[in-house]
């Protein structure tokens, strides 16, 4: 069964740009897990700029789900994962002045520094995850590394407006997808996706889990979280 993980960086950035505690991403978690979720996901940032280190903790100790950190690796970041010890981090590129990540991470040039990570998590028997484009090169870097899983982003097949377009990526994704099963890594999948362009990829043979945010939050604000996650879960199923 294809499972749904839920990102709520979002919420925490409604609380950051008024301050204070409201919306609790605890709250959140909690809602995510009543109505389906199968893992929450938060991307701690060098820069902070939603998810704090203290909501990291507070979550994992509040859920029974999967907590899935999404992180670089720079040494605030790393010294908080050694920390928190999350069952999985799933290691993205970031630029400070990006709104949101925009590709994948290099695989196959991250060198030592990535390396040195790797161990650290190793060390902690934390599962890792790779957020790479679906290039083969690419997966089989992250085979050759040893990671548990990639996640691929979906950034590109989200963004094109146009039927050939959208086929064209989705056919990079099953593809990837299979040489993800093949080097024995876990394919997992996200960014951009919403209740519409959602749906293709569940005929994707090999994908286990897809990571979604954004258009959980919006429609939140609609209907509430409850219902949003619930409808994310039941289309993914």
């Amino acid at each position: 069964m294809l499972k749904l993980g839920v990102n709520i960086d979002h919420v925490a950035t409604v609380r950051q740009a008024r301050g204070g505690s409201e919306p609790d991403p605890v709250r959140a978690a909690r809602i995510c897990q009543k109505a389906g979720a199968h893992s929450i996901v938060m991307h701690l940032r060098e820069d902070r700029r939603h998810i704090q280190d203290a909501d990291l903790f507070r979550v994992r100790d509040a859920v029974r789900l999967k907590i899935n950190l999404e992180m670089s690796i720079a040494p605030s970041v790393l010294k908080t994962a050694a920390r928190l010890r999350p069952p999985q981090v799933t290691l993205v590129p970031e630029r400070r002045m990006e709104r949101t990540t925009e590709g994948g991470l290099d695989a196959a040039g991250g060198g030592a520094r990535l390396r040195r990570a790797l161990d650290l998590f190793r060390s902690k028997k934390i599962g890792v995850s790779l957020f790479i484009d679906p290039d083969p090169r690419q997966v089989d870097a992250a085979r050759d590394l040893g990671v548990d899983a990639v996640e691929f982003h979906t950034g590109d097949y989200a963004n094109r407006s146009t039927r050939p377009g959208r086929l064209k990526e989705l056919r990079r994704l099953e593809r990837a997808a299979g040489l993800a099963n093949e080097a024995g890594l876990l394919a997992h999948a996200g960014h951009g996706l919403d209740y519409d362009n959602v749906l293709p990829l569940k005929k994707i043979e090999g994908l286990r889990e897809l990571n979604i945010g954004y258009s959980i939050v919006v429609r939140a604000l609609w209907v509430g979280l409850d219902r949003a996650v619930r409808e994310m879960a039941d289309l993914i199923r």
